[in-house]
């Protein structure tokens, strides 16, 4: 295994020393490494050959899937700025990103179309669109770049990619995540910072070339994508799933596969443990298992390691800006279950207080983080760039300021407390309340709203909606939240919803989310 220096290198090397070895198992179908090797060559060139250039921006709106991973690495091998969007985005926020990144092509699936369509249709700027599965020819083909995968691969090179252009501190991909304006922030990293914050995580989980790593976390979600960008660093195997909707057709696959690396989150993590057949699956090959977002409660602890019996268990936390902050040894979990960890390794982190300087043990402030795996910036936000990020040690450096409230014990391990935004992290997203109250107060009938995040065991955090109705009006929670799940994402909608006569309000007027909690 070579020292790469694009992110894309790590497909590539890893196709020349093991063509032959299965890269990708999902929903039945196999790919090995030289496969996916070719195959994003020739779409690599497709791309190029329909107008992509060095820095142009590419969107992927696909769900998990051997194209969603084709395309990827492709976008990376056309010189170009990959965007992985959540495939249950709907179409005004899919046009809005389009238009916010300018993308010169969509990479999408025909069973997306009620979605893509129209949002492509707002596009300004799109020069191409490749669509995966039933390419309609009068649905699909009213734009003069779109055409079906096989169309766009048709004729084009196979055994070599675009010629490379890009250096390393060029940006490898824009990863959106929720702003606390309820407009999403384009989170940009560079080839530099994807890599070294795939060498740091494969270096602590001791990830090796004979691992089987389950990817069911959606690949618009850093979480998810970083699987197989971690997986292919090794020559390991990625089985992707398109989600935990189904635990029991899952759980067989990763018993069958042989899985080693289980990620995930604590919402699946609780639907295993109400499975009432979970013993029968035996996961005794599964060597590792990582969980994200704030330290595991001490139940799930325990239901881990009663679950996976042979595992070794990594409570992790991180933020999209910088990947990776801590994890916490698995031998430490016992003797510090609340903490999440230590530094990952080759980077740095402090807590400081309101006045900028480092504060001692045990002293709730601010998270600061150091490294090469810190983001170059949010893409065109350039005062919401300045805030996070700020002058460093070294002259002509920026250290991430999480907004994360966290203190560090005398050995250095880090405890998470709060956030100084209201940002509601809930099944591993980011949600932004904002989105959700712009979409009730759409509601005929809703007067004000307010959506706070408020503890669970399951979500870490679940949104709750606060409503006060106008004088007269007869909605309910049931329409509440129907028209909740037709405009957002699953893990947006509120859990709950509370229909109240008024919002507490502050001294100047403005609703206090601080009483509401």
């Amino acid at each position: 295994m070579t020292a790469a220096l694009l992110l894309h290198e790590f497909l590539i090397e890893s196709a020349a020393r093991l063509p032959d070895k299965v890269a990708i198992v999902c929903q039945g179908r196999r790919a090995t490494y030289a496969e996916l090797n070719t195959r994003s060559n020739a779409l690599a060139n497709a791309l190029v050959r329909r107008g992509v250039e060095r820095g142009d921006r590419v969107i992927v709106f696909l769900d998990n899937s051997i194209e969603a991973a084709v395309a990827f690495w492709a976008v990376l091998k056309a010189n170009a700025i990959v965007s992985m969007i959540h495939p249950h985005t709907k179409a005004d926020k899919l046009a809005w990103l389009l238009n916010d990144c300018r993308a010169t092509a969509l990479i999408t699936d025909a069973n997306l179309s009620a979605v893509f369509t129209d949002a492509a249709r707002r596009s300004k700027h799109l020069k191409s669109i490749v669509v995966s599965g039933a390419f309609d020819r009068e649905r699909h083909g009213w734009h003069e770049g779109s055409t079906s995968w096989e169309g766009a691969l048709t004729g084009e090179r196979t055994d070599i990619a675009p010629t490379r252009r890009s250096i390393d501190i060029d940006l490898a991909a824009i990863i959106y995540t929720s702003g606390s304006t309820g407009e999403p922030k384009g989170v940009m990293l560079t080839h530099r910072n994807m890599l070294t914050a795939a060498r740091s995580i494969t270096t602590y989980l001791q990830n090796r070339e004979d691992d089987v790593i389950l990817g069911v976390l959606p690949m618009s979600f850093d979480y998810g994508l970083y699987q197989m960008i971690m997986a292919f660093r090794m020559g390991a195997r990625l089985v992707l799933e398109k989600g935990f909707t189904y635990p029991v057709q899952v759980m067989k696959t990763v018993v069958e596969e042989g899985v080693t690396g289980f990620p995930g989150v604590p919402t699946i993590f609780a639907m295993m443990t109400e499975m009432k057949n979970i013993k029968d699956f035996d996961l005794r090959k599964v060597r590792y298992v990582t969980n994200t977002a704030a330290a595991l409660p001490v139940k799930h602890i325990l239901a881990l390691k009663d679950l996976f019996p042979t595992a070794r268990i990594y409570s992790m936390y991180g933020l999209t800006e910088c990947k990776r902050c801590t994890y916490l040894p698995p031998e430490d979990l016992d003797r510090k279950p609340t903490s999440v960890g230590l530094a990952i390794p080759n980077t740095e982190m402090w807590i400081v207080g309101d006045d900028g300087k480092k504060v001692g043990p045990n002293v709730v402030g601010q998270l600061v983080i150091r490294g090469a795996t810190v983001m170059a910036g949010y893409w065109e936000k350039p005062e919401e760039t300045a805030r996070k990020l700020k002058p460093g040690p070294v002259p002509g450096e920026r250290v991430l300021y999480t907004g994360d409230l966290c203190k560090m014990d005398e050995e250095g391990y880090l405890y998470f407390v709060g956030r100084l935004d209201d940002i509601i992290k809930s099944r591993g997203e980011k949600v932004a309340p904002k989105e959700i109250e712009a979409v009730l107060y759409s509601i005929a009938g809703v007067k004000e709203a307010a959506v706070i995040g408020v503890p669970d065991e399951v979500f870490g955090q679940a949104p709750k909606a606060f409503v006060a109705l106008e004088q007269g009006a007869t909605v309910d929670d049931k329409e509440l939240r129907r028209v909740c799940q037709e405009r957002l994402e699953s893990f947006m909608v509120p859990k709950y919803f509370e229909i109240v006569s008024a919002l507490p309000k502050s001294d100047n007027g403005k609703i206090d989310k601080k009483a509401l909690a």
